[in-house]
């Protein structure tokens, strides 16, 4: 969207890359290498003076906000969330516990650092709109630094959501799975799945199968392929979409987590129907269009039924298409987005002077992250 907007993009990263890293040239965007804690960063944005920075989560704006600040004052800030880590982090600690998520699970030191982070940008990216109704009414932060951004589905793709032309019914089987196993909820979801639905659907469905996929495959991921149950761990999926088309349908037990779920997306995309647990849904569809499911119980008759009823299967591909033409199709966002972004890059002083505790965090008494960085570059000389 940026660059359909006329922005030049630079992107800048302190990691390292590896062969699975997109070729940002191949769509025409800049790479730089940038160092942690290093005035060589500071020295590079005032040369360049950008218009705009956007953080990769929370944890970049404390790393290299203050010094984009420092040399781009007049610049604005915008925080891509990706999705809300300490709801994910108060889901996991309450799952634990075996308690229901509430204040005391939410009101963590976690969730500080990231509402911080919101305050001293201009804009903030929400993926969800269950995170967009928590900021704004549990931990009242302004409308106005925050903007719902969904996963968005281009013209393309829309085009392509035809039953015709993904696999049918009949020339697909399996069940699978898809997530990389450094992410916590991914592991979760797969141990659950092993151990407490997929015996129930391996009963009701002897010659099923479950294949999941992941990259960081560790051993205690290995060791919970088992033949005999027909549960398989394959590792990385070179073409997630072309696994996904292949299944008939894709589980998605997650009992912990935030924001939209890229599986289910894929899942939609290849005419996939899929079984998922309430935060697995949470943000794609309400509760009256879906089956949302807490027992393993409800979770395995769902995808039982799902993989066995032809007729429900079609129901279900076919309500993936409309979710995503209805609620995900980027010409719904695109505009608006771009508008949002030009308007207060305009009208930047204004905004900010509406925003008193942005100013207030970027005090020197509440500048931690700052001057903990500044004692590693000068160590590191």
């Amino acid at each position: 969207m940026f660059k359909d907007a006329g922005f030049a993009i630079t992107f800048a990263s302190a990691a390292s890359r590896s062969d699975y890293s997109f070729q940002l040239a191949s769509i025409e965007v800049e790479e730089k290498a940038i160092l942690l804690n290093n005035h060589s960063f500071n020295d590079w944005v005032k040369e360049e003076q950008f218009n705009a920075v956007m953080y990769d989560r929370f944890m970049i704006e404390e790393q290299f906000g203050w010094r984009f600040r420092e040399s781009c004052p007049n610049s604005i800030n915008i925080l891509d969330t990706e999705d809300l880590h300490f709801l994910r982090k108060a889901r996991e600690v309450a799952l634990k516990n075996n308690e229901e998520v509430s204040l005391k699970h939410l009101h963590s030191e976690q969730a500080m650092r990231e509402i911080a982070s919101m305050y001293r940008c201009d804009v903030s990216l929400i993926i969800s709109e269950y995170e967009m109704e928590l900021l704004q009414n549990q931990f009242r932060i302004p409308r106005e630094l925050l903007h719902y951004l969904p996963f968005l589905v281009g013209s393309g793709t829309l085009k392509n959501l035809k039953s015709t032309n993904f696999k049918s019914f009949q020339e697909r089987s399996h069940f699978s799975t898809i997530g990389n196993f450094i992410h916590k909820p991914n592991y979760d979801a797969v141990l659950y799945l092993k151990t407490k639905i997929w015996p129930l659907i391996r009963k009701e469905l002897p010659k099923a199968e479950m294949q999941v996929y992941g990259a960081y495959e560790s051993p205690k991921v290995s060791q919970l392929q088992n033949e005999k149950q027909g549960f398989y761990i394959n590792g990385r999926a070179i073409e997630a979409k072309e696994v996904i088309e292949n299944s008939r349908v894709v589980l998605a037990p997650i009992r912990f987590g935030a924001g939209l779920k890229g599986k289910l997306f894929t899942a939609m995309e290849t005419g996939t129907p899929f079984v998922g647990t309430p935060i697995a849904m949470e943000g794609i569809y309400s509760t009256t269009t879906s089956s949302l499911n807490q027992t393993p119980a409800d979770f395995a008759q769902q995808a039982i039924e799902l993989y066995s009823h032809e007729n429900l299967w079609k129901q279900q591909q076919e309500l993936g298409f409309q979710t995503l033409r209805k609620r995900f199709e980027i010409t719904l966002f695109k505009d608006k987005f771009i508008t949002r972004i030009n308007d207060v890059m305009i009208n930047l002083e204004h905004h900010r002077l509406q925003n008193f505790m942005g100013q207030l965090l970027q005090q020197q008494a509440f500048n931690s992250t700052k001057y903990f960085s500044q004692w590693i570059e000068e160590k590191n000389k």
